[in-house]
């Protein structure tokens, strides 16, 4: 039986949680209210599978993994979030977590995920494989039509650099930076505006900042 740490920082939601997995059987080893404080449970308890809120103080889930495997841990990841946004989901994904689940699905969906896991498998909920086939996949095989050059502009605009700011940053002109941002709203696909650039690239930071 695979031994689990649990944390969340709402506390109703972390005990609801911890309550129908011991109900069901499951062995909790642990649990935690915050990220820095599941990190340091995962390296002293050294569960089998930890299950983590996204959004935390101190450190995020995401967050938690990367620390906790830059440490050694040979712990599983269930991410457990309300988010549903590409960027969360595509690092979770290259990130390699084991599970990533929507709060709102039924605690069914839970007892899936630490079944595939235990194979050695991952499982990623119904709701986020739609989302990395009809979103994230096809904003992907756009981004692989820029240049270094224009990766690394779309990046500077996705943290709200203006092009006075990435043309001193990058020492060119801004008529050079102009000239790469009509090329990437081209390749993008998008409406020869601004806006639908500065829209896109919010709507996407995360996978662009992580490409």
């Amino acid at each position: 039986m695979p031994r689990i740490l649990v944390a969340d920082d709402h506390p109703l939601l972390l005990k609801g949680l911890v309550e129908e997995l011991v109900s069901n059987k499951h062995h909790v080893l642990a649990k935690a209210n915050n990220g820095m404080e599941a990190l340091e449970r995962i390296l002293s308890k050294e569960p089998d599978i930890a299950i983590l809120d996204v959004e935390m103080p101190l450190l995020t889930g995401i967050e938690v993994v990367k620390k906790a495997r830059e440490e050694g841990s040979l712990a599983k990841f269930i991410i457990l979030t309300s988010y549903k946004e590409e960027g969360l989901i595509y690092e979770a994904q290259q990130l390699g977590i084991d599970g990533y689940l929507l709060k709102e699905e039924p605690f069914s969906e839970i007892e899936k995920c630490i079944g595939e896991i235990c194979k050695g498998a991952t499982y990623f909920s119904n709701t986020f494989n739609r989302v990395l086939e009809a979103e994230i996949n096809p904003q992907l095989q756009k981004l692989k039509l820029l240049s270094p050059s224009e990766r690394t502009i779309l990046r500077l605009v996705a943290q709200s650099k203006t092009s006075k700011e990435i043309a001193e940053q990058l020492v060119i002109s801004i008529r050079t930076v102009q000239k790469h941002r009509t090329n990437i709203i081209q390749k993008l696909g998008l409406e020869n505006y601004e806006d639908q650039l500065i829209s896109w690239t919010q709507k996407y930071k995360e996978l662009i900042l992580a490409l």
